[in-house]
């Protein structure tokens, strides 16, 4: 049976982000992912996560300058400083939240420089941070992203990600594997899955094309869970979508899961 966990980036936005964690737990949750925790202290998120007594399964480490328009800055060369401080942050909201996940965004490249260069830099980073990141039992995860969304994304090919776990041979990095950015990018979901399971560490998902709830559009999900059954896999799936209404009213498609 599917575990699934609430994206409190996206899931429950109707009330404030700290009361987001009982909100998803009253829904019937029993894990939370979001994707920045970094506008709150760390103490009230972690308080908040305490209070409603739910698991936080992963964040991702600090994206650089969203407003100037970052999207992480693990893959970009001359930023490694800068990147070993956001993930010292990442690791004290991880370790007061009990949260083994991290992501680690690779980021948008710049048109000047090749894309060898840029996934060399984030093999840089991970085999420099991987060690630290096991002494407290955590897991990195690179994922890729999909190129409609996120434009010149530097990481967005499932064999990337299985070259840079390949290249960088550390036990704590393995795949975040979305779903929604695969269809788009690739498809071909079902026998990816099938190969690359001992890879991956998260799943996330959201409907397709819209990254609505996962009950319509192209991506069968109710035969994706039961592969994932078949294929033994057990850790979190990861909600990682924007609710066509209220969240509330969209949950019908989870209730048979939750129960």
């Amino acid at each position: 049976m599917p575990r699934f966990c609430a994206n409190l980036t996206l899931m429950f936005t109707e009330v404030p982000f700290l009361d987001r964690f009982r909100a998803a737990k009253e829904a019937g949750f029993k894990g939370v992912e979001f994707q920045f925790p970094y506008d709150h202290p760390v103490d009230e998120v972690a308080d908040a996560r305490a209070q409603a007594d739910i698991t936080q399964v992963m964040f991702n480490l600090p994206p650089g300058d969203w407003a100037k328009g970052d999207r992480g800055i693990g893959a970009l060369p001359g930023r490694e400083a800068e990147f070993d401080r956001g993930f010292q942050m990442a690791l004290d909201y991880a370790r007061a939240l009990d949260c083994h996940l991290l992501h680690v965004m690779a980021g948008i490249a710049p048109v000047t420089l090749d894309e060898r260069v840029h996934l060399s830099a984030l093999e840089g980073n991970l085999r420099r941070i991987a060690p630290v990141a096991a002494r407290d039992g955590i897991e990195l995860l690179v994922e890729p992203i999909n190129t409609r969304d996120v434009p010149a994304y530097v990481l967005n090919q499932t064999e990337q990600a299985e070259r840079i776990l390949e290249n960088v041979r550390f036990d704590n990095i393995s795949i975040q594997f979305d779903i929604y950015h695969r269809q788009i990018m690739q498809g071909d979901i079902m026998a990816t899955l099938e190969r690359c399971m001992d890879k991956i560490g998260h799943i996330q998902i959201a409907g397709v094309p819209a990254r609505n709830e996962p009950d319509q559009g192209e991506v069968n999900y109710t035969s994706l869970f039961e592969r994932l059954d078949n294929l033994g896999y057990d850790g979190w799936i990861g909600c990682e979508y924007t609710p066509r209404q209220d969240t509330w009213s969209g949950l019908s498609w989870i209730e048979p899961y939750l129960t």
